[in-house]
């Protein structure tokens, strides 16, 4: 009975797995080249492909003489755009003139409405985000301190 159940579940795997598929490079030119030679949507060979994929691949080569996506289908990059790239490298960087004078991402998010600034950052830009911290800052005087107090502890 466990038999029964395990092969019914891998059957059922299979099916799904077959429902949503996605051709390969391979599948969409093999497809196109067995098309033009005049086979058709029934007398392909059987590798698991849904006859609607096959149709909507065969209907897309009548239309544009090719099965490739249509240049421009995807979604559109509409944050990392190159105007936006430039705009947040110039406020992510501080002038030579003005040291310390960078711009959180807030900062930057805020003045140039772009919400995701920090992906910009990252993976157009390769630079790292992190968080500014106070700190003190150290004078003669605060360094002078410890070893003033080491040598009286010797």
């Amino acid at each position: 009975m466990a038999s029964e159940i395990r092969h019914s579940t891998e059957t059922s795997l299979q099916d799904l797995s077959t429902i949503n598929m996605v051709f390969s490079d391979e599948d969409k030119i093999l497809i196109k080249c067995l098309h033009l030679k005049g086979y058709t949507e029934n007398k392909l060979p059987e590798k698991g492909w849904t006859k609607r994929g096959v149709n909507r691949l065969l209907k897309r080569l009548r239309n544009t003489g090719t099965v490739d996506r249509r240049p421009g289908s995807g979604r559109l990059r509409s944050a990392r755009t190159e105007e936006h790239v430039e705009t947040v490298n110039d406020l992510v960087l501080s002038p030579e003139e003005k040291s310390q004078t960078h711009r959180t991402l807030r900062e930057i998010s805020r003045q140039t409405g772009i919400h995701r600034s920090s992906r910009i950052i990252c993976k157009d830009l390769h630079l790292k985000c992190f968080k500014r911290r106070r700190a003190q800052e150290l004078t003669e005087a605060n360094c002078a301190a410890p070893t003033k107090r080491a040598k009286l502890l010797l």
